[in-house]
């Protein structure tokens, strides 16, 4: 039997729904359940692609090429379970479907109104793809009282009543505020939240309670009384020093314990802990530290690197270093000499991103890294760049540019207008959707067997995960090589350049994909790991 949890917000939004989804998703994994973790998201946007990452956070991809909420990322790093196309759905994606079905005529004259069609949409939603899975989490987003949830909070009572108490718990997250004048903590928020999810007809089986401070068993007991819970069914959450900590901390309060017996699964085996422990410790305690320099694009919210960040983390622990990220925004080498924010920086990564905007610095900072020897890293439009910079500078190609900036005949960057996905062949053009239509998912690529990238990878045929519209025009490919770069990872058909590296260089190593969405931290992804290791080098050269 199926059990399925829901884990809602009130008070605040951004208290960490996602990260107590996946740390209780890896508890009851850890405590031999097979689980799965899905997010509904009640914004209007079929999916977040052409949502602006300063507004909502990184894109996730999925293997199945499903463009979807950062969380699932947050899922994936926590329990190692491949998210998919059916683990994230929007309230757009809800309509959209019930519409359709109404312009075929599926529900055969009846008026389509939210309650029941966009409520039986959602269920629908919930229940599907779900095979002998123990435990299904879902993460509702939004904040309880928002007026865009109201259809998911009805959909999951509904729910709740028709699978019963013994296979739906609801869980709510709160907040209870510290003031500094009085010195205590405040538990009316969470009363209040609580009662505006009680007004929805949805009594929370158990509080999550973001706290700073100690919660002391007086307002614990006062917060249950208020909320018709036992006093051991509200958890607290204190904030923590690493992310990776909060699966122990759950525990330690006895949250899955609550879960499990809420169930009556309270036999179940207690969870073996080690390996999070470990990689605490080799956080807390690392042997050394790096300076990593990430000249991006979005860099005013840090969650638009969300998986980049961990990833670099994850090469951390795998070196037992401690990685020190300084964020540059891009445009700012066109303004100011790249020397004064990279000159003592061990390593320099260039990620993702659209458009024109912060190119030349992006563009520098891979010029910089080259001649000055210092491990680079280019991401999708990293790689992107730093090819264009070497075809200006050593190729002798000065008008080398790329038709997302502007129309060109011939440009060493091009839109992808035919690509090949499992047999298929797949055909986009300029005017084709924003929505959806980039090259998305798990594609294979081909390594050189005496390159680089192959000895990082231990292996010459891999699969990643890709997000773009732009690839490197292969017609370059014998001008640049000859240059000093060497493509040596390529599509099976040898089309789409995959991966560049320059052979005397340090580490210089350039990829189409985005690597650091399938990075974990019990699994480092081999590129950050070599990534990392070169930048310790670096360190003890500067």
């Amino acid at each position: 039997m199926t059990r399925y949890i829901f884990i809602t917000g009130g008070v605040v939004s951004s208290l960490g729904k996602g990260l107590a989804s996946a740390a209780l998703g890896a508890l009851l994994q850890s405590r031999g359940f097979k689980v799965r973790l899905r997010k509904l998201d009640p914004y209007l946007n079929v999916d977040p692609g052409t949502m602006s990452p300063t507004q909502h956070g990184e894109v996730f991809v999925t293997d199945d090429g499903a463009e979807t909420d950062l969380d699932l990322g947050h899922y994936e790093r926590f329990t190692g379970v491949p998210a998919r196309q059916s683990d994230n759905v929007t309230t757009g994606r809800i309509y959209q479907t019930v519409i359709s079905r109404e312009r075929r005529g599926d529900y055969l004259g009846a008026t389509v109104q939210v309650i029941p069609h966009v409520t039986d949409a959602i269920k629908e939603f919930i229940a599907s793809d779900v095979t002998d899975e123990d435990f299904v989490l879902c993460e509702i987003g939004g904040t309880v009282g928002d007026i865009e949830s109201l259809p998911f909070l009805e959909a999951i009572r509904q729910f709740g009543n028709e699978r019963g108490l013994a296979q739906t718990l609801f869980i709510h997250v709160t907040l209870l505020p510290y003031l500094p004048s009085s010195g205590e903590l405040k538990t009316k928020p969470t009363q209040h939240s609580v009662k505006e999810l009680l007004s929805v007809g949805i009594q929370a089986g158990l509080l999550l309670c973001r706290a700073d401070q100690p919660i002391p068993e007086t307002e614990r007991a006062k917060i249950a009384l208020f909320c018709n819970l036992k006093r051991e069914q509200v958890i607290s959450a204190l904030d923590v020093d690493t992310i990776y900590q909060v699966p122990i901390s759950y525990h330690e309060e006895g949250f899955d314990d609550q879960v499990l017996g809420y169930f009556g699964l309270q036999d179940a085996p207690p969870p073996d802990l080690n390996r999070w422990q470990d990689i605490v410790q080799r956080i807390r305690r690392p042997e050394g530290e790096v300076t990593i320099a990430v000249v991006g694009k979005y860099t005013s919210l840090i969650d638009s690197y969300k998986s980049l960040s961990e990833a670099l983390t994850h090469g951390g622990i795998a070196n037992n270093v401690r990685v020190r990220l300084r964020w540059v925004e891009s445009e700012v080498f066109e303004r100011e000499d790249p020397v004064t924010h990279l000159e003592d920086v061990h390593g320099i990564l260039v990620p993702g991103g659209f458009g024109e905007r912060g190119t030349h610095g992006k563009m520098q900072a891979a010029r910089f890294a080259r001649e000055h020897r210092v491990p680079y890293f280019g991401i999708c439009f990293g790689m992107q760049m730093a090819v264009i910079e070497a075809a200006r500078t050593l190729a002798g190609l000065s008008d080398a540019t790329s038709s997302e900036f502007a129309p060109a005949d011939d440009p060493v960057v091009g839109l992808m207008t035919e690509w090949v996905r499992e047999n298929t062949v797949e055909t986009r053009s300029s005017d084709s959707d924003k929505g959806g239509t980039m090259r998305l998912g798990a594609y294979r690529a081909t390594l050189a067997p005496d390159s680089l990238v192959a000895s990082i990878y231990g292996e010459t045929d891999i699969q990643e995960r890709h997000r773009h519209r732009y690839e490197v025009n292969i017609n370059y490919r014998e001008r640049l090589e000859s240059a000093g770069l060497r493509f040596s990872g390529l599509s099976p058909d040898g089309a789409l350049p995959e991966i560049f590296e320059m052979p005397d260089h340090p580490w210089f190593v350039g990829v189409q994909f985005h690597p650091e969405l399938k990075s974990r931290p019990f699994a480092p992804h081999p590129l950050f790991t070599s990534f990392i290791g070169a930048a310790i080098q670096q360190s003890r050269l500067v």
